[in-house]
Formats: C-alpha cells, structure tokens, sequence
C-alpha cells in the first residue's frame, strides 16, 4: 500500500503530508494494531487518538463555518444544521468520496467482515485523517483542514437544503408507524464497539420484531436516530 496508494490518497484529498507517519497512522485500525502486536510484536499506533482530536477539528470548523454563513440564523437552526454535516452517515460518505476505505490498514477480520466499507469505521478514519492533516500543517493546520473539509460540507449542505432538515426522525417514524393500529415499534441495542472515550453503538429499528432500519452513532440516540432515517427511506419518506 505504501507509499503509491498514500499518494493517491494525497491527491484525493488536495494535501500532500510531510510527516507520512502521520497519515498511515490516521489509516490503521485498531484490529490491525493489535494484529501486528500479536504476531509480530511490534507496536504501531492506531488512529483512535486522531479520531479523538478530528472530532473537536471537525466540529469548530463546520461551527464556524455555518455562524459565519447563515448569520440570520437562530442558534437553535444551526444547532440542526450542523447535526445534519456532522452525523455518523454524513462524515461515512464523505470517506466514501475520496475513497477512504480503501487506504485502511485492517485487520484480517475487519477485512472478512467488509470493514472498508462500515459506516462506523469510515466515520472514524474520517475524522482521524481531519486530525492528521491538522497536526501536519501545523500553524496552517485549521486552514488546511479547511480547503479539504469545507467543499464535501458544503455539498452535503445542498442535499439537505433540497430535502429539507430531517432532525427527528424517531418522532416522524413513530408519527407515521401510529397511522396503522396495532403496530409496535422498538429500538434495540444489538452491538457495542471501540474503547470508553469512543463507543460505537449500533441500533436495530424492529417493527412488529421485523427489522426496519439499522443505525449506528456515538450515542444510543444518535445510533436510533440513524436507525430511524434508515426506516424512512425503505419507507420512502426520505429520498437522497
């Protein structure tokens, strides 16, 4: 994968890294870490870590970026607006667009299981890659981040604009499961995943113990919420 694939990648995403330890660290997963620790031992950093700090990146730019943009805007319309950019499926397509699951170093589950293409692991090298384009460019690191983030945001702020925001989906899911009597909806955790500061949580919309709609999230209520999007669509209450 090194380092012609890393170039690739470099160009997708307009930076070019001096520190190239950085980026493949940005890419490892922590089934591969932990792989190369146990049949090797050899220790290599994961991207945890970034994702960590490409959270709080991702979160003041986008912040910044819609108080400077919508400045007729209440704080309670942008708090909406930005839920929408930053949610787990929004962050996963715009892996999915420079083509980020393709650079992962996974483990060897991971790779069985269609890891490169997880909503949740997208998200997360996502914002591990924001983190390490930050910590590279060092004093131009938010303006770097910037060049690379602001055009997948605001091409996302274009779909949601023709759709409108769709904030609470739960309620409008339930709204619409409540026009036929007798149904019952739930949601139910069926998986946890990653370290304490950064669970992954995965959520199962069931009506009548059919499954509806699958969601994940760093919350339980973001992971319901997602499950509940999921659910309008094969519904077809949401068209992309």
């Amino acid at each position: 994968m090194f380092p012609e694939a890393i170039d690739k990648l470099e160009a997708a995403i307009g930076y070019t890294f001096k520190n190239k330890k950085i980026l493949v660290e940005a890419l490892t997963h922590s089934s591969y870490a932990n792989e190369l620790k146990a049949s090797k031992k050899v220790t290599v950093p994961c991207n945890e870590r970034l994702e960590f700090l490409g959270d709080s990146v991702l979160s003041i730019i986008v912040s910044e970026y819609l108080y400077s943009s919508y400045s007729d805007f209440p704080e309670g319309e942008l708090t909406k607006i930005r839920a929408a950019i930053v949610q787990s499926s929004a962050l996963a397509g715009y892996a999915a667009d420079i083509g980020l699951g393709n650079y992962l170093y996974l483990g060897r589950g991971e790779e069985k299981t269609n890891g490169r293409s997880r909503q949740s692991l997208l998200e997360n090298a996502f914002e591990a890659l924001l983190a390490a384009i930050y910590l590279d460019a060092a004093e131009e690191g938010f303006a770097a981040v910037k060049a690379f983030l602001l055009p997948l945001v605001k091409r996302e702020l274009v779909k949601i604009n023709s759709r409108g925001i769709h904030t609470d989906y739960k309620t409008e899911l339930q709204q619409l499961i409540q026009q036929a009597e007798g149904d019952f909806l739930e949601y139910v955790t069926v998986g946890e995943s990653g370290p304490d500061h950064s669970k992954t949580f995965e959520v199962e919309a069931r009506l009548n113990s059919n499954v509806i709609g699958r969601g994940k999230g760093k919350t339980k209520r973001e992971a319901e919420q997602n499950a509940a999007s999921e659910a309008l669509r094969l519904f077809g209450e949401i068209t992309d």
